[in-house]
């Protein structure tokens, strides 16, 4: 007994460093993880589902990439009212991204195929 008791303090030993090590790299990646959710490279993502946007008003800044996910069982666009963005047809369960206009504004968007559906992308 006395032979295995130092095996099982040493595989104590290393399985504690090993989750501390693995605990200060999640740590870092949540910090990294937080810092990169507001810049321009992780990106905006608009959801349409029951046709409708959402959020039906975001604010990017300029040249972001804006996502726009298509959980509805039919196409649809996110098309500005005055062209600086145009999705083209989003199947169903598709996605597509655009990037966002370089001059800050206000871009009312619609959908292209129901006219009905609009929203505002804001560039600040």
């Amino acid at each position: 007994m006395t032979a295995a008791r130092p095996y099982s303090t040493l595989a104590a030993v290393l399985l504690a460093l090993a989750l501390s090590a693995c605990s200060s790299g999640g740590a870092q990646g949540g910090a990294q993880g937080g810092a990169t959710t507001g810049s321009s490279s992780a990106g905006a993502r608009i959801t349409i589902k029951n046709f409708l946007f959402a959020p039906a008003a975001l604010t990017v800044h300029p040249g972001d990439r804006v996502t726009v996910v298509n959980e509805d069982s039919t196409a649809h666009t996110a098309t500005a009212t005055d062209k600086s963005f145009d999705t083209g047809d989003i199947a169903p369960g598709t996605s597509a991204t655009f990037t966002a206009p370089a001059k800050p504004g206000s871009y009312p968007y619609i959908c292209t195929i129901h006219q009905y559906m609009h929203a505002t992308l804001t560039v600040d």
